[in-house]
């Protein structure tokens, strides 16, 4: 695990890393490029390969550990899987700033793996982000979703909002949105069928060609949908330039803000 210059967590913990989604706005899939291995045999088979990766020990070439042997490519590193035991303070942990562990390619078996270890360090808070929330209501109609953790959903764009048709079917009893980038002026609203616990906005960072920067009356308009609803939000520093610090909000909700007064 590391700490991290999230604002809303303290530490990352990456047991599984790469991703499938292919998000033109991906810091992670650069990161793992320039960390990729250098072995050509690795290179190659990363090339050809569409196959999941599994990694019991740490990769080394040359006697370097390479932490993205296959770049972006799926891989679950298990010798990551004590980690959070061996931190004895608790944190508030962020579980896959390098993936998307929900992703459909992910199988069952490497997310129970995750939460098993989990439940062997409860003293920390673990927070889940993902592009396909609807994995998490697979998960708990098959009995394999902890009710007890923070379960988020990216949604960059009004149609990434997630409904039910039925407010039981929501299994997270802990749920928050990441609007970050934020891509479009998004209308939330927040009701049984789109429950919210929390929301987190942000802008995209670094100097992507067609980086949307988003405009201050898209926020406003989330912030009062959010303030209608009793909803807490958070907004990242990557909005500051955009509202001004009269105008950011650095809300937890309860739950979280009890281990921020802890720290």
């Amino acid at each position: 695990m590391k700490a991290t210059k999230i604002e809303w967590c303290d530490m990352t913990w990456n047991p599984v890393t790469g991703c499938r989604h292919g998000c033109r706005y991906c810091y992670a899939r650069r990161i793992a490029g320039r960390f990729a291995s250098k072995d050509p045999e690795t290179i190659m088979e990363t090339i050809n390969s569409k196959t999941l990766h599994v990694l019991e020990k740490p990769y080394e070439y040359i006697g370097k550990i390479e932490p993205y042997p296959y770049g972006f490519q799926p891989t679950f590193h298990k010798y990551k899987l004590d980690e959070p035991e061996r931190a004895k303070a608790s944190k508030r942990i962020f579980v896959g700033s390098m993936t998307d562990l929900f992703g459909e390619w992910v199988p069952d078996e490497w997310i129970q793996e995750v939460f098993a270890t989990c439940d062997r360090a409860p003293w920390h808070t673990y927070m889940f982000l993902t592009k396909n929330p609807n994995r998490y209501i697979e998960l708990a109609k098959k009995d394999l979703l902890p009710r007890q953790h923070w379960y988020g959903y990216s949604a960059t764009e009004q149609d990434q909002l997630w409904h039910f048709h039925h407010a039981d079917d929501c299994p997270c009893l802990n749920l928050f949105i990441s609007m970050e980038p934020l891509l479009e002026d998004i209308s939330p609203s927040f009701s049984t069928h789109m429950p919210a616990d929390w929301v987190i906005l942000g802008a995209e960072t670094g100097n992507r060609r067609g980086k949307v920067v988003p405009e201050k009356n898209w926020i406003r308009g989330i912030v009062n949908s959010c303030e209608w609803s009793d909803i807490p939000v958070f907004m990242k520093e990557s909005l500051l330039p955009i509202m001004g610090e009269s105008e950011m909000k650095r809300e937890f909700p309860a739950g979280l803000q009890k281990e921020k007064d802890n720290e």
